[in-house]
Parts: structure tokens; C-alpha cells; sequence
């Protein structure tokens, strides 16, 4: 698979550094590491999308679905990225998807492949929300 054409669509990249304490007794990263990665990478992606728009106190989104196709094992002194991209905007959720990449002899190689699935939550009331129109928009820009 041609990493570079397979990238295509994802305009966000987060740099990961990868800790000693990431590594299991073969010296590759745990696989449930990936899981944090993402997680650093969704956040980031919120950060620079999104922006301070959102009151995360009263307003946002839960985990509901997480996914990863694991295709090469990532090694401590590898350089790691993750490119996200919302491949997906309902009504009260929306879809994340993400690249593992290393870059490897100039090159980035594909290391995994991920998806998450978000519900949107009102944190006061308890309860499913739809998905704030500011959020949508800034989304939808970013993305298109």
C-alpha cells in the first residue's frame, strides 16, 4: 500500500513520543498504547479544530466505539505520528478516523489504522445531545 496516497484526506498530524514505559517484553509498543496515542492525537485534534469554542464542563462527547488494525509493531526509537480526520458527522455523533505512521528511510510508513466512534453528552443533564451547530461548522471547514 502506497502510505502517501492512502493519506490523502488527512490534514491533521499529531507527533507521538513514545516512552520507555510504552514497551512490552518484546520491546514493541503495547498494543493498548495505541489506544493513548489516539487519544493524544483526538484531544490535539479538538484543540486546533475546535478550539476554546466548547464548554467541556457542561458539553461533550463520549467514547462509544474504538477500533484498531494493528500492521506493523512500533519500536522505541521509531518517529510516530497519527493523522486524524472526522470521516463522519450525524445528528449526536460523529466518526474519527486515524493513521499510525512512522517515518521510515524518508518515507512514512502506515503502522496502524484506527476508528472511534463519539456520542455528543451533556455532562449537567446527563443525557445524549445534539451536536453543537459551532463545533459542526469548525469541523466541516477544517475538513473540507
Amino acid at each position: 500500500m502506497d502510505t502517501l496516497v492512502y493519506m490523502e484526506g488527512f490534514k491533521h498530524k499529531t507527533p507521538i513520543q513514545i516512552r520507555f514505559k510504552d514497551l512490552d517484553m518484546m520491546g514493541h509498543v503495547n498494543n493498548a498504547n495505541h489506544f493513548t496515542y489516539i487519544e493524544i492525537a483526538r484531544a490535539k485534534y479538538f484543540d486546533d479544530v475546535v478550539g476554546d469554542d466548547a464548554d467541556w464542563q457542561k458539553e461533550g462527547f463520549l467514547l462509544a466505539k474504538s477500533t484498531c488494525d494493528y500492521k506493523i509493531p512500533i519500536l522505541y526509537y521509531d518517529k510516530v505520528f497519527i493523522y486524524t480526520k472526522c470521516s463522519k458527522i450525524g445528528n449526536k455523533s460523529f466518526d474519527l478516523s486515524y493513521l499510525i505512521t512512522k517515518v521510515e528511510n524518508g518515507k512514512e510508513i502506515t503502522l496502524a489504522e484506527a476508528s472511534t466512534v463519539h456520542v455528543c453528552f451533556d455532562y449537567e443533564k446527563k443525557e445524549n445531545i445534539l451536536m453543537p451547530d459551532k463545533w459542526k461548522e469548525k469541523i466541516e471547514a477544517f475538513e473540507k
